[in-house]
């Protein structure tokens, strides 16, 4: 049986669904708050807990042979939720997560980051990453380590400021380095393979198919919805800033800014070859800009 901790997610759901299809034994770990009818509609088992419980993580992870840790509290601490920080689930909880797979037999652990983790940028969430790969590396456990780039999802749409609708987006620093934002899906199905996978590497950095720019993404989306859009910048400098002044006080918001500030300063040097060595067909970021226009269209018209 596989253990999917942060199965509520958008990208925990799609691993959970994928897992089910393929008729896996699927556990999901829920917080007491969450609902749980989608994931049961999949077949999927649920048992609740949080990873600030450990006791509960101890519970959960009986009897599993492979844990998928997708789990990240940002979302809700960027929708004002006060506890727990980052640090108390993402850092603390993932490494009680990896204590009771270890204590409890469990042989693999699959775990998402990202590129650049080790950049150095001196984020909360880079912060918690990293320490939870390092705690992989000193575990017992099989590791399967996949950082993949920003999602298409996110940082193309108006959640990361990139408002096609508003015809309003945010760049941070220069935007002509160039990316490799990926799908949700496409990352979603890797993660599915890997958990199951014969000898997956221990270490997988993957991106989209498309290596474009900020800049340049900005002027394929206009060439969509055939208008300019109006970008607004912020310094490298003030980015800087940023992070530094809200790590305490808002640690969601200063590691988006990280974020920003890291796909603006390191190109992509990974490409989506661990997708297609999977015999997974990639959706480039103009592909996903283009379907976001057409959506777009509609309510223009209207």
């Amino acid at each position: 049986m596989l253990l999917v901790v942060g199965g509520t997610g958008e990208l925990g759901g799609r691993v959970v669904r994928l897992l089910r299809e393929q008729q896996h034994e699927v556990r999901c770990l829920v917080r007491a708050t969450s609902g749980t009818a989608e994931l049961q509609s999949m077949g999927a088992q649920v048992v609740r807990g949080d990873l600030t419980d450990p006791a509960s993580l101890k519970a959960a992870c009986e009897g599993i042979s492979t844990v998928v840790a997708t789990a990240t509290v940002i979302t809700r601490r960027l929708a004002g939720v006060r506890k727990p920080s980052i640090k108390e689930a993402d850092e603390i909880g993932m490494a009680s997560l990896i204590d009771a797979a270890e204590a409890a037999g469990v042989r693999r652990f699959v775990y998402i980051s990202f590129p650049g983790v080790d950049a150095g940028i001196g984020t909360p969430l880079e912060h918690a990453k990293l320490a939870t790969e390092k705690r992989l590396e000193r575990s017992t456990l099989q590791r399967v380590v996949v950082r993949a780039d920003a999602f298409q999802e996110v940082h193309l749409a108006p959640i990361g400021r990139f408002d096609l609708a508003a015809g309003k987006v945010a760049i941070i620093g220069k935007g002509d380095t160039k990316q490799r934002w990926i799908s949700q899906d496409d990352v979603a199905e890797l993660l599915a393979v890997v958990a199951v996978e014969a000898d997956p590497p221990t270490m997988i950095v993957v991106g989209g198919p498309e290596a474009i720019s900020k800049n340049e993404a900005v002027a394929i989306a206009e060439g969509f919805i055939h208008r300019p859009l109006k970008v607004q910048r912020m310094p490298r400098p003030v980015a800087r800033l940023a992070i530094r002044l809200l790590r305490g006080p808002n640690d969601a918001l200063a590691s988006v800014f990280g974020a920003g500030l890291l796909q603006d300063l390191h190109a992509a040097d990974w490409d989506d070859e661990p997708l297609l060595q999977r015999g997974i067909k990639p959706q480039s970021a103009s592909t996903y800009l283009r379907d976001q226009a057409r959506l777009l269209a509609p309510a223009q018209e209207g």
